[in-house]
């Protein structure tokens, strides 16, 4: 391992049919992988949601096999090495960067955050602080040292994670899709981050994007991962995604590629219906803090699609958590209408959750956060239960349906926190499904999906709408909110503008 001092050489990467099985699953999670990337090459890591990229991503940086997550145990076959030494004893020179940026921020303030990592690696003291300026300079993130981590924006804290990773100074960088949950203004400061980065350091780079557009110009070769193990394609970029024979492999397997568009079915929405719920003059707000959003006025009818779009860090998140009942109005009116509301009161907040769950069902933008049960099968049966209008038998066919239309039915067994993140949060939009709500509440649904699971989660949504159910969006996917069509709230400088989906 290089002394504290020294800036990590680039990493060379080797494979030799490589598995991972996660303990309790029948099927690996990654498979029969060999592959070489040298040191200091730039590659596209990509595959069908579920292939194993992230689990690659997190068996390179030493994550699997250690700890007491569900990670922690496992089953690997053949080896897998950074120049040569299994990740597990390779301590600092790998550095990953997870998806989304709060799940890896451990401090309160700037300085200290980006400074964590390099104490743990026994960096000394006077070397420390250097690394931390360094870093916050090379993902340009201009803010004080004693900044608060919590007042950071999305794409910010993205550059915070990644200066926090840069500070421990690795040969192997790992970004696993980091630019998911951002808006076009944060993912250009993440990759211009990442491209000065590189620049400076020379770091081999493993990035695992969906959206191919956003790193076709950055990488020098792409590897696609096959489904059911092995390698489906590798390559320049310009040829692999150009050659048609290869494009149509790809396009077969979900990939998302350049210039097309994936077919979705399921019906065209169609005109609204009843009133279900509506807010005059809402301001949302976290409890005892200012309210982010003033002034909201908006109409939500059966049958109706709304999307929320906006700048990460306006309040998008707020405001669904809002009008999904989960946060107390801080000024105006929520107000459900009789259709809805029933005999549960005309105030969402102060619904009982079983009330509130058969009438507004929330997706949470991080999954993690709403897994209650330790099977996917029971996860899926968890709110038809707690409702009690169903028998088991309908249960049981309920969740098999749901499992097959989202492509998880090979997971019934799995443990929640096992799946890949498409496969999560394809899971936590099917759980709220489940309980049948009017209205389905949804922040950032295709995030890490490729594109034969979007448009399969689309035709769904559009079906459900057909049905008369209310579907709200908070997303950065314009593709996404052009499928469902309807109207358009844009949250910013903390008012909002209602519009229709162009």
């Amino acid at each position: 391992m290089p002394g504290p001092s020294t800036v990590s050489a680039p990493v060379a990467v080797s494979a030799r049919d490589f598995s991972w099985r996660h303990a309790g699953r029948r099927s690996p999670a990654l498979s029969s992988l060999t592959l070489d990337i040298a040191a200091g090459e730039k590659v596209l890591l990509l595959g069908a949601s579920g292939a194993g990229k992230s689990t690659l991503l997190h068996a390179l940086a030493g994550v699997l096999g250690e700890g007491s997550g569900p990670d922690a145990a496992g089953e690997q076959h053949g080896s897998l090495t950074l120049d040569g030494v299994d990740p597990l004893q390779a301590h600092g020179r790998a550095g990953l960067v997870l998806q989304d940026p709060d799940s890896q921020l451990v401090l309160s303030r700037v300085g200290d955050e980006v400074a964590f990592g390099a104490e743990n690696l026994r960096v000394p003291p006077q070397e420390i602080w250097e690394r931390v300026r360094t870093s916050l300079d090379d993902v340009g993130l201009a803010v004080p040292l004693h900044h608060s981590t919590a007042a950071l924006s999305g794409g910010q804290k993205q550059r915070l994670a990644l200066a926090s990773v840069l500070a421990m100074r690795p040969g192997l960088l790992l970004l696993d899709e980091p630019t998911a949950n951002l808006d076009p203004d944060g993912v250009t400061e993440v990759r211009a981050a990442v491209e000065r980065v590189l620049a400076r350091t020379g770091a081999t780079l493993i990035v695992v994007e969906h959206r191919v557009a956003v790193w076709a110009d950055v990488v020098d070769r792409v590897v696609v991962l096959a489904a059911g193990g092995g390698i489906l394609a590798d390559g320049p970029p310009g040829q692999v995604l150009s050659d048609p024979g290869t494009r149509a492999r790809l396009a077969a397997a979900g990939v998302w590629l350049p210039g097309a568009a994936p077919d979705v079915a399921g019906p065209a929405p169609g005109s609204p219906g009843a009133p279900l719920l509506e807010a005059l003059g809402l301001s949302a707000g976290r409890p005892k803090a200012p309210a982010v959003l003033r002034g909201v006025d908006l109409e939500l009818r059966a049958g109706s699609a709304l999307g929320i779009t906006g700048p990460n860090g306006a309040g998008k998140s707020t405001l669904a958590l809002t009008l999904g009942g989960l946060l107390k109005p801080a000024a105006g009116t929520l107000q459900a209408a009789p259709a809805l509301a029933g005999r549960a009161g005309t105030a969402p907040w102060r619904w009982k959750s079983t009330d509130l769950v058969t009438r507004i069902g929330t997706v949470f933008q991080e999954p993690e956060h709403q897994f209650l049960a330790p099977t996917v099968h029971d996860e899926l049966a968890f709110g038809p239960r707690r409702t009690g209008h169903r028998s088991e038998t309908d249960i049981a066919g309920l969740v098999q349906a749901l499992a097959e239309r989202l492509r998880l039915t090979a997971l019934l067994d799995a443990n929640p926190f096992t799946l890949s993140g498409g496969e999560k949060r394809r899971l936590s939009v099917a759980t709220m499904i489940a309980t049948e709500p009017d209205i389905l509440l949804l922040d950032e649904p295709t995030f890490g999906q490729d594109a034969n699971t979007w448009a399969e989660l689309v035709g769904l949504l559009r079906s459900l709408l057909a049905e008369g159910k209310a579907v709200v969006s908070v997303t950065h996917d314009a593709e996404f909110l052009a499928a469902l069509g309807g109207n358009l709230l844009r949250v910013e400088h903390g008012t909002a503008l209602a519009g229709a989906v162009a």
